[in-house]
């Protein structure tokens, strides 16, 4: 498990497999960068009990199973890499899973 910075998020493979369900508004087949960022940081904070610094994605997470996008989280000083995977898809909400970095 990898400890990011003094009291701050803590990431790593307990936190591979966080799945994460969503009812965001699809804006043509897809979550927004925006959203799909929001979403995953608050989930993050509940599975862990503290909001990453920052979390920003750069493109929207298509709602299509399998789909992935990269993103990236900012806590205690450091950055670290995240990818969102698009694991089902049925109507308006979209499930995911948060991978972060080692």
């Amino acid at each position: 498990m990898l400890n990011v910075g003094r009291g701050s998020v803590v990431a790593g493979t307990a936190l591979g497999a966080l799945v994460l369900v969503s009812g965001c508004s699809l804006l043509g087949g897809s979550v927004s960068a925006d959203e799909a960022a929001r979403v995953s940081s608050e989930m993050l904070a509940e599975q862990v009990g503290q909001e990453p610094d920052d979390f920003t994605c750069e493109d929207d997470l298509p709602a299509e199973e399998g789909a992935e996008i990269r993103c990236e989280l900012s806590a205690g000083g450091e950055t670290l890499g995240v990818t969102l995977t698009v694991t089902s898809v049925d109507g308006g909400n979209v499930e995911w899973e948060i991978q972060v970095d080692e």
